[in-house]
């Protein structure tokens, strides 16, 4: 479906400019401030923290969507066009992000997440299930969920600092101000993760699921297995993944297999119902459920639920 949107996404974009006009003028900002616009919510959150009273920030994905099965409506693509400045992450799940920016006459600026921090090769350690995937596929993927490192956080926090300090001069002051109380928050929540880890002397997690904490887990020197990599579309791993997953959670004497935001967690909770331990979130911060966005969920917040989660459940 992606390689379809991609090949239509510059018609698209021609028939926006040409028939969305009227649309397009009720997008516009009615008090000049800023516009920003974001795919995902971890940079919609960093936006909104830096930008503060100055700008006006624009989630696509609605919560409770499962943000890799995302296609933007032809409403976003006017939202797009029409901003000042807009994030995304890249890679396989943007790949409609190139085209269709490359279609607009005048583009907004833009902060490309994937390009502020150093990227990882998406990682298939010992018993994953391996994506399926054609016999002509040789393109090296790299791991979107570049976020879920806070020192990569504090990247590209600065990264849309600088951004919105180009695009609006007026508000800078405000801006670096917001943007070094909210870098000092990341700096915080780094320094209570390596505080716990240092302490821990078993570094392993276990994921009945997807596992998108590449970076996390780098930052950090943890070892983990998982059912699949963290960008996988296959919901159902053989009956050789499980197995290895329940020996490695007795091997190495675990209270928990995790699971994350959005999963039915079927498969953490036979994992762990077979090797006699118990089930946990641990939340990506990729996108919230309609709940986490009324109780006012953060990323800062978000990341220390699960900071709050390893400490009980990490021994």
């Amino acid at each position: 479906m992606k390689k379809i949107l991609i090949f239509f996404v510059p018609m698209l974009a021609a028939l926006l400019v040409l028939g969305g006009c009227a649309d397009t003028a009720a997008l516009s900002s009615s008090d000049g401030r800023v516009q920003i616009v974001s795919t995902i919510f971890p940079s919609y959150d960093f936006a909104r923290s830096i930008a503060g009273e100055s700008a006006d920030v624009t989630l696509l994905i609605p919560p409770g969507m499962e943000s890799h099965s995302y296609e933007p409506t032809p409403q976003d693509m006017i939202q797009i066009q029409n901003c000042d400045l807009f994030l995304y992450t890249g890679g396989e799940s943007d790949a409609w992000v190139e085209e269709l920016l490359a279609s607009f006459a005048n583009p907004p600026q833009t902060v490309k997440m994937m390009d502020c921090v150093e990227t990882y090769e998406e990682e298939t350690v010992d018993g994953m299930q391996a994506e399926s995937k054609p016999a002509d596929a040789h393109e090296t993927e790299y791991d979107e969920h570049v976020w879920t490192s806070p020192r990569n956080a504090v990247l590209i926090a600065q990264a849309i600092e600088q951004a919105l300090c180009e695009t609006d001069p007026a508000h800078e002051a405000d801006y670096q101000r917001n943007a070094g109380d909210y870098i000092s928050q990341l700096e915080q929540l780094d320094q209570d993760f390596r505080d716990f880890f240092a302490g821990l002397q078993n570094k392993t997690l276990i994921f009945g699921d997807r596992f998108p904490f590449r970076y996390f887990a780098e930052e950090y020197g943890l070892a983990y297995f998982a059912a699949f990599p963290g960008c996988s579309s296959e919901t159902e791993p053989s009956a050789a993944t499980i197995a290895f997953l329940i020996d490695k959670v007795k091997e190495e004497n675990l209270h928990t297999v995790f699971y994350i935001e959005f999963s039915n967690h079927q498969v953490a909770d036979s994992i762990a119902e077979a090797a006699g331990a118990k089930t946990a979130l641990f939340h990506s911060c990729h996108n919230l459920t309609a709940q986490e966005q009324k109780d006012g969920a953060t990323y800062l917040s978000l990341m220390a639920q699960n900071l709050d989660t390893l400490k009980e459940d990490l021994h």
